[in-house]
């Protein structure tokens, strides 16, 4: 899941960010309006946790552009406020939720679990090729000889891969999709990440490297 964080209070960001991070998602961070707009624009998030008051353009303004712009992306506002007439206020923008500062983290979690699922096409409970197992709510990936584990990242890519239906996934998409801004996309991150993914789940192996176009998990589940 890729989250953008637009705070313009950098401490609070960078904890939100980092949290998030720990929960498996690529998350990038905003400290204006402008730049939350900017980053909004080049880049499809799935989620995008703004808060109303920010320099530069407002956070009122940046969910309008957000909402008009025909994107799946979700808005979360964030906000000191926790009158009902601003909750109102928030919603009537086209949030698709709100929550009151302070909040406890793990609410923020589900919350921003609950958007994502609505950003994306519904997936099924289960993820399968042959017989691995990747069961996006519990995090946890399984094939016939037991349970795999796997570092976020390589979580993250095999959820895409197994997500696409058997099509092709770019280097770049992946990269776009597990990764965050800070990720350098001329290195060979995602192909290391692919390397020691296939490494864990071993034989017979089921992603197959399309030259030139990325990877691809086959419906059979083999290569």
């Amino acid at each position: 899941m890729r989250v953008l964080v637009v705070e313009d209070e950098e401490p609070l960001a960078d904890a939100i960010a980092r949290g998030l991070r720990r929960e498996g998602m690529a998350v990038d961070i905003a400290l204006t309006g402008d730049d939350g707009h900017e980053k909004s624009s080049v880049t499809r998030y799935d989620v995008v946790l703004l808060d109303r008051d920010l320099p530069g353009m407002s956070g009122d303004d940046l969910c309008r552009e957000i909402v008009t712009s025909g994107e799946l992306t979700r808005v979360l506002m964030l906000t000191a406020s926790s009158s009902v007439s601003d909750r109102v206020d928030g919603l009537s923008l086209g949030a698709d939720d709100y929550l009151a500062k302070p909040f406890a983290f793990p609410e923020l979690v589900a919350r921003v679990r609950a958007l994502g699922r609505r950003a994306t096409p519904a997936a099924p409970p289960l993820l399968t090729a042959g017989d691995v197992e990747l069961d996006p709510a519990k995090r946890t990936v399984r094939r016939a000889s037991g349970p795999v584990e796997l570092t976020r990242k390589e979580f993250g890519v095999l959820e895409v891969l197994l997500s696409a239906g058997g099509s092709v996934v770019s280097s770049e998409e992946l990269l776009e999709r597990v990764w965050d801004e800070n990720a350098d996309p001329f290195t060979t991150t995602v192909r290391v990440t692919v390397m020691t993914l296939r490494k864990k789940l071993g034989e017979p192996g089921i992603i197959e490297t399309v030259v030139g176009s990325g990877y691809r998990v086959s419906v059979a589940g083999s290569e």
